[in-house]
């Protein structure tokens, strides 16, 4: 959180206006700061980034599929089946967790209307080879960077791949709203259409013309962006520094698989995953987080299941993404946030090692 008295100096203006929703000066103030950062034409802001990703799938008719992944949260999937849309699962590359490009074509069918990737942990997809394809069956690329925000390639923002990307900015992201996420996009025309549908639908009067819910983001949380974007840099220097003490306390185990970093790619170190090998390590990842817990360490499972394991599906889409599936039972995310100091890192890392 930003200094106490900088955000209630944040707000004071807002008594003033006495606007505390519906695209207020700060909100509107938050979108073009927002719009300089991304290096997008367009962003629109929402009241979580779940709202957000299912303003990008509208765009879509009902009973269409969208190409995605089993391995993230709940929110991708679940954003594709509210919008009528049905979920086609594809594999991951097993270093950076992401769509395996490689492995989308031989999913496209007569009924495909998207390609959904995730940037997972900031880790960045494969874009360039996932636009090759998606520009041969003429379909459009919708970003899940929920995890993503402060990431750039070759020092270009991630928020620029692809036709949407869709970031959140919950209070456990590297940048956050207290709630709230936004789409970036290049064509300036899906704004309008954006706008309204976070408002119930309506372009201006007040008749309905599109199905959209309540998704404004509200002054307040505006304002903790406002806050929280001046000290962005800051906050992923500091998660920075936590990262490298884990690399250099865990780094060279036989069985653990720290994070691997990619060519060009400048972190936001949202995440510290950590895969652990039972054949190698000697303890499933569900032992060492059970130890960390004995030990008042939070640690999480993350991701795990896959969501095509869901009891909304019937498992069958499971064995078709053994990749994911293999993951998913080594994965387990330690404490990251820019508070951690080194003697925590060390003290998780010895409870981790201490078998």
């Amino acid at each position: 959180m930003p200094p106490f008295e900088e955000y209630i100096q944040e707000i004071a203006d807002i008594w003033e206006s006495r606007r505390l929703s519906n695209a207020g000066p700060k909100h509107q103030l938050l979108e073009e700061k927002l719009r300089e950062v991304l290096g997008t034409r367009g962003v629109t802001l929402f009241t979580n980034g779940h709202q957000a990703l299912e303003a990008a799938l509208s765009l879509f008719p009902p009973g269409g599929e969208v190409i995605t992944t089993p391995f993230t949260f709940a929110s991708t999937t679940l954003a594709i089946i509210r919008c009528g849309l049905i979920p086609r699962f594809c594999d991951i590359e097993p270093e950076n967790y992401t769509l395996d490009p490689e492995r989308i074509e031989d999913l496209i069918g007569p009924k495909t209307v998207a390609i959904l990737p995730v940037h997972v942990y900031g880790h960045v997809c494969g874009h360039k080879a996932i636009r090759a394809v998606a520009d041969r069956h003429g379909l459009r690329v919708i970003y899940d960077a929920a995890h993503a925000f402060g990431v750039t390639e070759n020092g270009v923002s991630v928020g620029q791949q692809g036709d949407i990307s869709m970031f959140s900015f919950h209070a456990t992201k590297a940048f956050h709203t207290i709630e709230g996420g936004c789409l970036a996009f290049q064509d300036e025309s899906l704004a309008r259409r954006f706008e309204a549908w976070r408002n119930f639908g309506i372009y201006g009067c007040e008749i309905s013309e599109l199905v959209g819910p309540n998704a404004k983001m509200s002054e307040f949380q505006a304002a903790m962006g406002l806050c929280n974007l001046r000290h962005l840099d800051e906050q992923i220097a500091l998660r920075k520094d936590a990262a490298l003490c884990y690399q250099e306390l865990l780094g060279g185990r036989q069985g653990i698989v720290l994070n691997v970093g990619q060519p060009g790619v400048t972190s936001n170190y949202a995440y510290y995953p950590v895969r652990f090998r039972e054949d190698e390590w000697g303890e499933s990842r569900d032992q060492v987080m059970e130890r960390l817990a004995a030990h008042g360490i939070g640690a999480r499972k993350y991701f795990y299941p896959l969501t095509s394991a869901f009891p909304i599906f019937d498992g069958t889409a499971v064995d078709e993404t053994p990749i994911a599936a293999g993951v998913a039972e080594e994965i387990l995310c330690l404490p990251m946030y820019a508070g951690l100091s080194r003697d925590e890192v060390t003290r998780i890392c010895e409870t981790i090692l201490k078998r």
